[in-house]
């Protein structure tokens, strides 16, 4: 029997540990995220520059557009990019975010292989910097950033799509940890919603526990096949640093940190999120309360290096994947 039909009613979910919106809302986001601190998460380009001051890597920034005006300017910014990401600074969900991975001709081609016209680009800016794609739908920025290259290890668990790594950090402590990877129902974006599988992660060593996709457990990468049971994610012990890290960054005691695995620069961060989804702990097959409840019992001013040590002694977690269906398959 699935692990979800013991989760039926609320008593079990209680059992399991399992944290709702309301307490979410009320007991981490409302007691530790200062609101004069939203500013520096919910404005991609705020962190960015905050990151750099930090040293914590983020990809190269381009350039920004605030204007219609400087629309028309874009092609000069571009020159010499093969690839680049537009994103909107206020956006969320993953929307708004087009990625183009090649230039030739004077056409630029999406992860699908879509081209598109430098008019086709223009116009998306300009809707984005009508606020479009943003919180409230208020007028944004349009942030462009160099192209993510990331590690090959993990070429074979995403389609078109660069795969990210949610971790939830509470009061500096790594607490939960998963991995998004896109998929052609996705449409090439990292977005559990959209269709991406969600990958649980062993916040002791950065191993695959379980897979997710659509609500459903997940043995393999519907497009790629690849089996999820072998995925572990490099230079964890890094990752992490970094992710718990950004509580000294931002002084927000409840945060969603999403990185990326570069092939050249290693870990860097993509965005910071004060109000993180609950969906990751259907990724990992457990509840968040009892980690958070630990970690709210453990003193203040405690460094980096021993909070990421606390949080894998104690947050140690075996593999589910190993006991896969005789026939593997994307919903199984």
């Amino acid at each position: 029997m699935s692990w979800l039909k013991n989760w039926t009613w609320p008593t079990r979910l209680r059992d399991k540990g399992i944290v709702g919106m309301n307490r979410r809302n009320i007991r981490y986001i409302g007691r530790y995220n200062a609101r004069r601190l939203y500013p520096l998460v919910d404005d991609k380009l705020k962190t960015k520059l905050l990151a750099q001051q930090y040293g914590i890597t983020t990809p190269e920034l381009i350039g920004t557009v605030t204007t219609q005006f400087g629309v028309k300017h874009m092609s000069e910014m571009l020159i010499g990019h093969h690839g680049f990401v537009v994103k909107p600074a206020k956006g969320s969900g993953g929307k708004g975010i087009l990625v183009i991975e090649k230039v030739e001709n004077g056409l630029f081609y999406k992860p699908s292989g879509a081209s598109l016209t430098m008019e086709d680009i223009e116009r998306h800016v300009s809707n984005l910097l009508s606020g479009l794609y943003s919180l409230g739908g208020s007028p944004d920025v349009a942030v462009i950033e160099t192209l993510i290259n990331f590690d090959e290890s993990l070429l074979e668990y995403t389609y078109e799509g660069v795969p990210d790594i949610r971790v939830i950090v509470f009061k500096g402590y790594p607490v939960m940890a998963m991995m998004r990877l896109s998929t052609a129902a996705s449409d090439g974006k990292a977005n559990l919603h959209q269709g991406a599988v969600g990958v649980g992660l062993n916040i002791a060593t950065g191993a695959a526990l379980r897979g997710v996709q659509f609500d459903r457990p997940c043995y393999s990468h519907p497009d790629t096949g690849h089996d999820l049971a072998s995925l572990v994610v490099p230079q964890w012990e890094t990752l992490l640093h970094l992710a718990a890290g950004c509580y000294e960054m931002t002084g927000l005691g409840y945060l969603g940190t999403d990185m990326v695995l570069d092939r050249k620069h290693g870990p860097m961060l993509l965005e910071l999120n004060a109000r993180p989804g609950l969906a990751i702990q259907m990724t990992n097959g457990e509840g968040l309360r009892r980690r958070l409840d630990l970690i709210e019992r453990q003193p203040d001013n405690v460094p980096v290096a021993k909070r990421v040590a606390f949080a894998q002694h104690h947050f140690a977690r075996k593999s589910e994947l190993t006991d896969t269906p005789d026939t593997p398959s994307a919903t199984a």
